[in-house]
C-alpha cells in the first residue's frame, strides 16, 4: 500500500528504473484516458489546473512542463493559450521525443525539450509564466528533495507566476490515510480486476513516495508563493498550485 511518511528510501526505484519504466509506456501515457487510468479524474484534474493558469496568467508567454511525459499536459494548456513557448523537461527520452513532436505541431511558439531531473537541469531565472507539474513530484524522497525542487520552481518563475500540481497524494492522519488507500484500491479492483489492483499499488509502493496536499501548500507558502490554492481532491490525488 501507500506509504504515508516513509523516511527509508533504500528500497525504492533509482532514478534509471524509473527512466527506464517509462521509456517502455510511450503509447499508454499518449492517451490521456487509458494511460492515466489509475489516476483518479485525470481529465478533470488537467483540465482545472490549465483553466486555472489561464486565469491567472492569461498573458503568458513561457511554459514549462515537468515531467512532461508525453505532453498531454502541455497540449492542453496550448488549447487554451495558443502560441506558448514551452519547455519540456523528462527523464525519458523516448517520452521527449513524442512530446516533442506533438507539441511542435500544436504552437507556433518556441519548443525546447530537456532531458534530465528538475533537481539537476539547469533553470533560467525569472522567465516562466506557468509551470505545470502532472503526476511526477510523487518521485521526490525526502524533505530537502521538495524544498528544493520547490524552490527552483518558484526562482525559474516571473512574479505573478503559477506553479500547478496534479499528483498523487497521502494524508496526514493514519487513520483518513488508509481510509483512502481502502478507497482507492476498491477503485482499481473495480475498472481493472484484483490484479490490476495489486499490480498497480505494488509499483506505487515501490516506486512513490508522494506528501499530504497539506505538506504541499505549506511548503508553498513557506517557499514564498503568495497565493495557494486547492482545485481539487478525490481519494488519494489532487489539483492545487500557488501563485508567486
Amino acid at each position: 500500500m501507500l506509504s504515508r511518511m516513509d523516511t527509508d528510501f533504500r528500497n525504492k526505484s533509482t532514478l534509471e528504473e524509473i527512466r527506464e519504466r517509462f521509456d517502455n509506456d510511450v503509447d499508454r501515457f499518449a492517451d490521456l484516458e487509458t494511460g492515466q487510468q489509475s489516476t483518479i479524474d485525470a481529465p478533470l484534474s488537467l483540465d482545472l489546473i490549465t483553466d486555472a493558469a489561464r486565469r491567472v496568467n492569461p498573458d503568458a508567454q513561457h511554459l514549462l512542463d515537468i515531467g512532461c511525459g508525453a505532453g498531454n499536459y502541455t497540449l492542453k494548456m496550448l488549447a487554451k493559450l495558443p502560441g506558448l513557448n514551452c519547455t519540456l523537461v523528462d527523464l525519458s527520452r523516448p517520452m521527449l521525443d513524442r512530446a516533442s513532436q506533438r507539441v511542435q505541431g500544436a504552437t507556433a511558439g518556441e519548443v525546447t525539450a530537456v532531458q534530465g531531473d528538475i533537481r539537476h537541469i539547469a533553470l533560467p531565472v525569472g522567465h516562466y509564466d506557468i509551470v505545470l507539474a502532472g503526476a511526477v513530484l510523487h518521485h521526490l524522497r525526502g524533505d530537502a528533495d521538495w524544498e528544493f525542487v520547490f524552490g527552483r520552481i518558484y526562482g525559474s518563475l516571473k512574479p505573478g507566476g503559477s506553479f500547478w500540481i496534479s499528483d498523487l497524494v497521502t494524508h496526514n492522519s493514519t487513520q483518513i490515510d488508509a481510509l483512502f488507500q481502502d478507497r482507492y484500491g476498491d477503485y482499481l479492483a473495480r475498472i481493472g480486476g484484483a490484479d490490476y489492483r495489486n499490480k498497480v499499488l505494488a509499483y506505487i509502493q515501490k516506486e512513490d513516495s508522494p506528501r499530504s496536499v497539506t505538506y504541499q501548500l505549506d511548503l508553498l507558502k513557506k517557499t514564498g508563493f503568495r497565493e495557494v490554492d486547492i482545485l481539487h481532491k478525490n481519494s488519494c490525488f489532487a489539483a492545487f498550485g500557488g501563485v508567486k
